[in-house]
């Protein structure tokens, strides 16, 4: 492109106004919708535009970044009413960033191909921090010309940009992969820690000593540090891994794959889900816990 592209973003929650920003610092012209009136705020203090629906926001772009939780919100913005497909000229290109089913990444690429444009199946990793400093990794996958197209867009919000083939559903493959590795390594760490409580221990103390032990992994060192602080703001709610579980989870039943450990993570965050903390931190899954076990965790000692 001989000139600056401009994007789409529509989804402005944790993950997707961050990504927007990212957008924003390389000089990329940005339009952004969300249904929260507080996030278009956000988006035009950042430097960029509020759009008044998703077509709103595509109408002359050259690349859709669509970051909404699900496949049921996916193909709304893509194909419903004021959709962004309607809205694109030929040749632009949709990155679908929402953990899906990889059946489902390539039903809607067709769709999108269909109407003339390019797709780029592109689930991302990273959370809410890597998203505000453009450093996300993408487990990507489509086509060259829906790489090339997509490139500004991808350099401004990436660290890491995984290719991983040419056919959509390759990248939600890889991504289903992590969510069940994620869901199970949060699952464990509220264990653990939940654990250490019933033993009587100093938990910041064990937190110091695990993660520098063989114990460690991502997810403790990660979220851990949410349960110390009573602190349950959602950076990743308790939802999204009963969706992404329950993705894995359908895969298994459907192909006849065993998967013990990832369908108990998934009850525990069904159990936690259920106890209405679907909303809060996935590190709820340590106050779940605690509650069955009849233990106090900090941030706890005012409930019931």
């Amino acid at each position: 492109m001989s000139h600056l592209p401009s994007v789409a973003v529509v989804g402005l929650g944790s993950m997707g106004l961050g990504m927007a920003r990212s957008l924003v610092r390389a000089d990329l012209a940005v339009r952004g919708f969300d249904i929260s009136a507080d996030a278009l705020t956000a988006l035009e203090t950042a430097g960029g535009g509020a759009a008044k629906s998703p077509a709103d926001a595509a109408a002359g772009a050259d690349i859709a970044v669509v970051v909404v939780v699900n496949a049921a919100q996916t193909e709304t913005v893509l194909f419903g009413e004021n959709g962004v497909v309607s809205a694109m000229k030929p040749g632009s290109v949709v990155i679908a960033c929402a953990t899906i089913s990889p059946s489902e990444a390539k039903r809607f690429a067709a769709r999108v191909e269909q109407a003339g444009l390019l797709y780029v199946d592109g689930p991302i990793s990273g959370g809410s921090k890597k998203a505000e400093t453009g450093q996300l990794t993408f487990m990507a996958s489509g086509s060259s010309a829906a790489f090339a197209a997509a490139r500004p867009a991808l350099d401004a919000m990436a660290g890491t940009v995984y290719e991983l083939g040419d056919q959509p559903g390759i990248g939600s493959s890889f991504k289903i992969v992590n969510q069940l590795l994620a869901g199970v390594h949060i699952a464990a760490a509220c264990e653990a820690i939940t654990f250490a409580k019933s033993l009587d221990l100093d938990i910041s103390r064990v937190f110091d000593v695990i993660t520098k032990s063989a114990g460690n992994s991502w997810m403790f060192e990660n979220r851990i540090p949410h349960v110390l602080e009573g602190d349950y703001t959602p950076h990743s709610a308790v939802a999204i891994f009963t969706k992404d579980l329950g993705i894995v989870s359908d895969i298994g039943r459907q192909t006849k794959f065993p998967l013990p450990i990832a369908s108990a993570a998934l009850q525990l965050f069904i159990m936690t889900e259920a106890a209405g903390m679907g909303r809060d931190d996935d590190s709820s899954v340590a106050r779940l816990l605690a509650k069955i076990a009849g233990l106090k965790l900090p941030g706890m000692e005012e409930e019931d």
